[in-house]
């Protein structure tokens, strides 16, 4: 039988999306092997491979943080990008 294949588009925060794949290359993986797995658990389980539940705020913070040191780590004087601010203002307020 032919193994057919389908490509997939999705629309992802471009941070996320640089992290997501720094994870994956240090695993030895890429983003189109994880969906693939992601999918085939996914039919395996017959639901969602994983819990999905509320975030805690103690959850929320430790992303917050994180996501503010790696956008602080990547700016500098010389490429800093006025139309960053308005997102990590944002991010920084979620209650």
């Amino acid at each position: 039988m032919e193994n057919i294949t389908s490509a997939i588009s999705v629309q992802v925060d471009t941070k996320d999306k640089e992290m997501a794949n720094d994870i994956l290359k240090n695993l030895g993986l890429n983003m189109s092997t994880f969906v693939n797995m992601a999918i085939k658990q996914l039919l395996y389980t017959n639901g969602l491979p994983f819990e999905v539940k509320n975030p805690t705020q103690n959850n929320l913070d430790n992303n917050k943080n994180r996501y503010i040191s790696e956008t602080i780590k990547e700016k500098s004087t010389d490429n800093y990008n006025v139309n960053s601010m308005p997102n990590l203002v944002d991010f920084i307020n979620i209650k």
